[in-house]
C-alpha cells in the first residue's frame, strides 16, 4: 500500500469553469473522484467517455466526480470547447498555475485520486489497465475503487501507475521559490 493512500487528502479551493468555486472539504460525506484532466490528451478524452456515463449513475449514490484542468498550455476557451464537445456535466476546475497538481504530485492526464466519505485518499492511479500496446482494458480500476468504497470496503488495488499525457507545467519565474508541500 502506498504511503500516499490512507491519508486525508489535502484540501483545496479552485474556480469552476463557468463560475463558482469548488472546495474539496465541502464534499465530505461523499466519495470524491478527482481526475486530473486535459482538453488535448487523447487518454483524457477516452476517460471522459467512461466518466460522462458514470456521472449519471454515481451522482445518485453520492459520488462526486471533478476534473482538474492543470495544463499551462490549455487556455480556458479550449477547455470550455472540449467540455461542451464531450458533454461533461461534472465540474471542471481551473488549476492553471498547477498549484493543486503540485500539491497532489499529479504527473499525467488522466490521473485519479479517489477519496472516501471522510476525505481520506483510498485510490490513486490510472482509469484502467489499458496502454498504448493494449487499448482495450480488462479492468477499470476507478470502477472497482468506487464500488468498494460504496460498500465501505478497501479498494484493491489502492495504487496503480497512471497512464496518459504529461501535465504541462508553467516555466518557473526567476526569483520565485517553490513551496514544498508534504502529503
Amino acid at each position: 500500500m502506498s504511503e500516499v493512500t490512507l491519508r486525508r487528502a489535502p484540501d483545496f479551493t479552485l474556480p469552476i469553469l463557468g463560475g463558482g468555486r469548488f472546495t474539496l472539504s465541502e464534499h465530505r460525506g461523499k466519495i470524491v473522484v478527482v481526475n486530473f484532466w486535459s482538453a488535448e490528451c487523447p487518454w483524457s478524452r477516452r476517460a471522459d467517455v467512461v466518466l460522462v456515463y458514470r456521472h449519471g449513475t454515481w451522482g445518485q449514490k453520492y459520488v462526486q466526480i471533478v476534473g482538474v484542468a492543470s495544463n499551462a498550455n490549455e487556455p480556458e476557451e479550449e477547455i470550455r470547447h472540449e467540455v461542451e464537445n464531450r458533454h461533461i456535466k461534472y465540474p471542471i476546475l481551473l488549476d492553471l498555475d498547477q498549484r493543486v497538481a503540485n500539491l497532489y504530485k499529479a504527473e499525467t492526464t488522466p490521473q485519479f485520486y479517489i477519496l472516501d466519505r471522510q476525505g481520506v485518499l483510498r485510490y490513486t492511479g490510472a482509469l484502467d489497465d489499458a496502454t498504448a500496446g493494449r487499448r482495450r482494458p480488462k479492468v477499470i480500476y476507478v470502477d472497482r475503487a468506487v464500488a468498494s468504497l460504496l460498500q465501505d470496503k478497501t479498494p484493491s488495488p489502492t495504487v496503480t501507475s497512471p497512464y496518459g499525457c504529461a501535465i504541462v507545467r508553467a516555466a518557473p519565474t526567476t526569483g520565485t521559490a517553490l513551496q514544498k508541500v508534504d502529503m
